[in-house]
């Protein structure tokens, strides 16, 4: 799992498989250790984030700033997503 970044006790990461074809761009948020239970955000081409899915629980105050992070650091995850995918294609 190529770990992105930490937000607090948070995981920023991708699944090393993501099957094929190649999901649009998103990113996986787990507390502590990666998991298949963890939570799902979309990228969007603008940079903003759309919520998949909060498999893991996040309370809506915390998941509300690592969003906020998230969107901040768009174009570090982009760069991350190609190097490692060697393409991207966006939600929407």
């Amino acid at each position: 799992m190529p770990q992105i970044f930490k937000i607090g006790s948070y995981l920023i990461y991708f699944w090393s498989n993501e099957d094929e074809p190649l999901e649009p761009i998103h990113v996986h948020v787990s507390e502590g250790v990666p998991s298949e239970n963890s939570t799902k955000i979309w990228l969007t081409k603008s940079g903003r984030c759309l919520l998949c899915n909060n498999n893991s629980y996040i309370s809506a105050r915390k998941l509300k700033n690592i969003m906020d992070i998230i969107e901040a650091r768009h174009f570090e995850i982009e760069k991350k997503w190609c190097e490692y995918f060697k393409k991207i294609q966006y939600y929407c």
